[in-house]
Protein backbone atom coordinates (compact mmCIF):
# COMPACT_ATOMS: atom_id res chain seq x y z
CA UNK A 1 0.00 0.00 0.00
CA UNK A 2 1.44 3.53 -0.64
CA UNK A 3 1.27 6.07 2.02
CA UNK A 4 1.73 9.02 -0.02
CA UNK A 5 -0.94 11.17 1.16
CA UNK A 6 -3.24 13.22 -1.60
CA UNK A 7 -2.72 16.84 -0.68
CA UNK A 8 -5.83 18.65 -0.89
CA UNK A 9 -6.82 21.91 -0.54
CA UNK A 10 -10.47 23.52 -0.09
CA UNK A 11 -12.48 26.61 -0.15
CA UNK A 12 -16.26 27.66 -0.22
CA UNK A 13 -18.01 30.87 -0.28
CA UNK A 14 -21.18 33.29 -1.64
CA UNK A 15 -21.88 36.35 -2.31
CA UNK A 16 -24.06 37.43 -0.21
CA UNK A 17 -24.75 34.71 3.28
CA UNK A 18 -27.38 33.49 1.82
CA UNK A 19 -26.84 34.44 -2.03
CA UNK A 20 -24.78 32.70 -5.10
CA UNK A 21 -22.32 30.44 -4.07
CA UNK A 22 -18.93 28.84 -5.04
CA UNK A 23 -17.31 25.55 -3.86
CA UNK A 24 -13.38 24.42 -5.20
CA UNK A 25 -10.44 22.39 -4.65
CA UNK A 26 -7.35 21.18 -5.55
CA UNK A 27 -5.70 17.46 -5.78
CA UNK A 28 -2.57 16.94 -5.74
CA UNK A 29 -0.72 13.58 -5.64
CA UNK A 30 3.10 13.57 -7.02
CA UNK A 31 3.27 15.75 -9.66
CA UNK A 32 -0.61 15.23 -10.86
CA UNK A 33 -2.59 17.57 -9.61
CA UNK A 34 -6.55 18.63 -10.19
CA UNK A 35 -9.05 21.26 -9.46
CA UNK A 36 -12.30 20.72 -8.84
CA UNK A 37 -15.50 23.47 -8.88
CA UNK A 38 -18.95 23.93 -8.72
CA UNK A 39 -21.69 26.41 -7.89
CA UNK A 40 -25.20 26.89 -6.59
CA UNK A 41 -27.62 29.59 -7.39
CA UNK A 42 -28.24 30.16 -3.65
CA UNK A 43 -26.48 28.51 -0.70
CA UNK A 44 -24.50 29.66 2.55
CA UNK A 45 -20.63 30.08 3.21
CA UNK A 46 -20.32 27.23 5.57
CA UNK A 47 -22.32 24.53 2.93
CA UNK A 48 -19.55 25.75 0.10
CA UNK A 49 -16.75 24.89 2.69
CA UNK A 50 -18.43 21.64 3.07
CA UNK A 51 -19.56 20.89 -0.43
CA UNK A 52 -15.87 21.64 -1.02
CA UNK A 53 -14.51 19.21 1.22
CA UNK A 54 -17.13 16.13 0.45
CA UNK A 55 -16.59 16.55 -3.04
CA UNK A 56 -12.32 16.74 -3.26
CA UNK A 57 -12.58 13.40 -0.78
CA UNK A 58 -15.40 11.68 -3.20
CA UNK A 59 -13.54 12.62 -6.14
CA UNK A 60 -10.91 9.94 -5.24
CA UNK A 61 -11.40 6.28 -6.54
CA UNK A 62 -9.53 4.24 -4.10
CA UNK A 63 -9.00 4.68 -0.15
CA UNK A 64 -5.60 6.54 0.24
CA UNK A 65 -4.66 9.14 3.12
CA UNK A 66 -5.15 12.46 2.54
CA UNK A 67 -3.92 16.03 4.08
CA UNK A 68 -7.04 18.68 3.66
CA UNK A 69 -6.42 22.05 4.29
CA UNK A 70 -9.09 24.18 4.85
CA UNK A 71 -9.33 27.91 6.01
CA UNK A 72 -12.72 27.22 7.53
CA UNK A 73 -12.61 26.47 10.88
CA UNK A 74 -16.21 25.27 10.82
CA UNK A 75 -15.57 22.49 8.78
CA UNK A 76 -12.42 21.43 10.68
CA UNK A 77 -13.79 22.12 14.51
CA UNK A 78 -16.65 20.37 13.13
CA UNK A 79 -15.00 17.44 12.02
CA UNK A 80 -12.57 16.78 14.34
CA UNK A 81 -14.29 17.94 17.36
CA UNK A 82 -17.94 18.85 17.39
CA UNK A 83 -19.11 15.36 15.23
CA UNK A 84 -18.65 13.46 18.22
CA UNK A 85 -21.29 15.39 20.24
CA UNK A 86 -24.13 15.88 17.61
CA UNK A 87 -23.54 12.11 17.19
CA UNK A 88 -23.99 11.11 20.75
CA UNK A 89 -26.52 13.90 21.14
CA UNK A 90 -28.81 12.51 18.08
CA UNK A 91 -27.60 15.04 15.60
CA UNK A 92 -28.35 18.24 18.08
CA UNK A 93 -26.39 20.77 19.25
CA UNK A 94 -25.07 21.02 23.17
CA UNK A 95 -27.77 24.15 23.12
CA UNK A 96 -30.49 20.84 21.84
CA UNK A 97 -30.68 22.51 18.48
CA UNK A 98 -30.80 20.20 15.68
CA UNK A 99 -27.16 20.47 14.17
CA UNK A 100 -27.47 22.65 10.88
CA UNK A 101 -26.04 21.50 7.43
CA UNK A 102 -26.62 17.29 8.81
CA UNK A 103 -27.30 16.21 5.23
CA UNK A 104 -24.06 17.37 4.76
CA UNK A 105 -22.00 16.40 7.63
CA UNK A 106 -23.97 12.86 7.35
CA UNK A 107 -22.49 12.73 3.60
CA UNK A 108 -18.83 14.17 5.03
CA UNK A 109 -18.61 11.34 7.62
CA UNK A 110 -19.51 9.21 4.74
CA UNK A 111 -17.04 9.87 2.34
CA UNK A 112 -14.39 9.80 5.38
CA UNK A 113 -15.32 6.21 6.38
CA UNK A 114 -13.62 5.24 2.74
CA UNK A 115 -10.38 6.27 3.82
CA UNK A 116 -10.08 5.26 7.14
CA UNK A 117 -8.45 1.87 6.55
CA UNK A 118 -5.48 3.66 4.45
CA UNK A 119 -4.63 6.08 7.35
CA UNK A 120 -7.72 8.44 6.76
CA UNK A 121 -7.58 12.45 6.70
CA UNK A 122 -6.22 14.59 8.66
CA UNK A 123 -6.93 17.99 8.73
CA UNK A 124 -5.01 21.01 8.75
CA UNK A 125 -6.33 25.15 9.53
CA UNK A 126 -4.40 27.14 7.26
CA UNK A 127 -5.13 30.63 7.26
CA UNK A 128 -6.89 32.56 4.48
CA UNK A 129 -5.57 35.33 2.35
CA UNK A 130 -2.56 35.25 4.04
CA UNK A 131 -0.14 34.29 1.26
CA UNK A 132 -0.38 30.19 0.70
CA UNK A 133 -0.23 29.65 -2.93
CA UNK A 134 -2.66 26.71 -2.96
CA UNK A 135 -5.11 28.33 -0.52
CA UNK A 136 -4.87 31.66 -2.56
CA UNK A 137 -5.81 29.14 -6.18
CA UNK A 138 -8.42 27.44 -4.70
CA UNK A 139 -9.83 30.92 -3.07
CA UNK A 140 -9.94 32.05 -6.77
CA UNK A 141 -11.83 29.28 -8.50
CA UNK A 142 -14.53 29.04 -5.48
CA UNK A 143 -14.85 33.00 -6.43
CA UNK A 144 -14.97 32.38 -9.75
CA UNK A 145 -17.71 29.50 -9.75
CA UNK A 146 -20.03 32.23 -7.19
CA UNK A 147 -19.40 34.79 -9.63
CA UNK A 148 -20.71 32.76 -12.56
CA UNK A 149 -23.78 31.94 -11.31
CA UNK A 150 -27.05 31.58 -13.20
CA UNK A 151 -30.57 31.18 -12.48
CA UNK A 152 -29.95 27.40 -14.44
CA UNK A 153 -27.90 26.61 -11.11
CA UNK A 154 -29.26 24.76 -8.27
CA UNK A 155 -30.37 25.67 -4.96
CA UNK A 156 -28.60 24.62 -2.23
CA UNK A 157 -30.74 24.19 0.27
CA UNK A 158 -30.61 21.92 3.51
CA UNK A 159 -32.05 18.29 3.08
CA UNK A 160 -33.92 17.74 6.50
CA UNK A 161 -33.95 14.38 8.03
CA UNK A 162 -37.06 13.58 9.98
CA UNK A 163 -37.75 10.53 12.24
CA UNK A 164 -33.57 10.57 13.39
Amino acid sequence: MNNTPVIIYTDGGCIGNPGPGGWAAILQYGAREKELSGRFRETTNNRMELRAAIEAIETLKRPCPIELYTDSSYVRNGITQWVHDWLHNGWRTANKKPVKNQDLWRRLLTALERHSSAGGVTWHWTKGHAGNDLNERVDVLANTAARSVTTADPVDKEELRLGD
